[in-house]
């Protein structure tokens, strides 16, 4: 393996440690999945990061800005009226914008998680088509939406600079 690559593998980082309610495990868990997500695209280079990976055009800042409007859909309440528009980042957005905006969309989505006590209550906000979700599916419904895409991710920065693990 060329000396290049090897620089570029990061070491995997085990599960996270939690509490052992249900709300530390479920938020422990979607914590380490978010800080993977945006680890990857932390410090990837120009223009790979936006450049497409595959034929359908993911790329990696488009995943972000899509996590992005995940967030602020779920938890927030935000309405999104063009899913498939959240996967593009506009020319002018840098790394450091796109992952500004997640940190921001993460920030407030913790704290309306943290004003819910109880898992099965609905979220603090309407839903796009009736009753807000339960705190609970929210919780799974992010984790199973960023765990997919954080595997997106580990493929196309992988392809753009050979950088593996979390």
């Amino acid at each position: 393996m060329p000396a290049e690559s090897r620089r570029a593998r990061r070491g995997d980082a085990p599960p996270p440690r939690t509490g052992n309610s249900e709300t530390e495990v479920l938020r422990g868990f979607l914590d380490y999945l978010r800080h993977s997500v945006r680890a990857k695209v932390e410090g990837a280079p120009e223009p790979g990061v936006r450049t497409a990976g595959v034929p359908s055009g993911t790329n990696l800042l488009g995943l972000l800005g899509h996590l992005t409007a995940v967030e602020r859909s779920t938890f927030l309440g935000e309405r999104v009226t063009d899913w498939p528009a959240t996967f593009r980042a506009a020319p002018e957005d840098s790394v450091a914008d796109v992952v500004a905006r997640y940190r921001q969309a993460v920030g407030q989505a913790n704290d309306v998680l943290d004003g819910c006590a109880d898992l099965g209550a609905p979220l603090p906000r309407p839903g796009p088509n009736g009753p807000a979700p339960s705190v609970r599916w929210a919780l799974t419904h992010l984790i199973e939406e960023t765990g997919r895409h954080a595997g997106h991710a580990d493929i196309l920065r992988e392809l753009i600079d050979g950088a593996t693990g979390r």
